[in-house]
């Protein structure tokens, strides 16, 4: 197979050979491999209690380092869907970071308007409910969020 350069749309009836580099936006379906890594070029800090913007979720990654205890809110099912650009069966993932917190910095996890626990969030809270991220080295979480429509979606704790 020939490597060819193209500019503007390209449809292809039989696929691409290659890898895809840079960054990558719209729909992709098929088998995707690599190296399982996730980077966040941005992220978001929030170091107080607030709710979060739709913005700062989108990022993907929240950094906390306070000395007190912080509640960090999601944003409504709307703002978040609208951020995303999602719709019903979009899947995000949020980490959030409070290894850098000292003291009593724990920071717990709120859903907003048109955002709710998952049923293994309800059922096992010491686990996928385990909303509260403590400080240090075990202070790492992941979320995903699950869209049922553009507007509401679903959380659970994942790690």
């Amino acid at each position: 197979m020939a490597s060819t350069t193209f500019s503007g749309p390209v449809t292809s009836t039989n696929g691409f050979i290659g890898a895809l580099t840079g960054n990558v936006t719209g729909n992709v379906t098929g088998n995707i491999a690599g190296t399982g890594r996730v980077t966040h070029a941005t992220t978001a800090a929030i170091n107080a209690t607030a709710t979060a913007t739709a913005a700062e979720v989108a990022t993907g990654y929240i950094t906390v380092t306070s000395a007190t205890a912080v509640v960090i809110t999601l944003p409504t099912g709307t703002l978040l869907g609208a951020a995303l650009g999602a719709a019903k069966g979009t899947v995000f993932d949020l980490y959030i970071d409070n290894t850098a917190s000292t003291s009593s910095g724990a920071v717990t996890v709120a859903v907003a308007t048109n955002g709710i626990l998952s049923s293994a969030a309800v059922d096992t809270a010491g686990s996928f409910g385990d909303l509260t991220i403590p400080v240090g080295a075990t202070g790492l979480a992941r979320f995903t969020i699950m869209f049922s429509s553009a507007t509401a979606y679903v959380f659970t704790r994942t790690a």
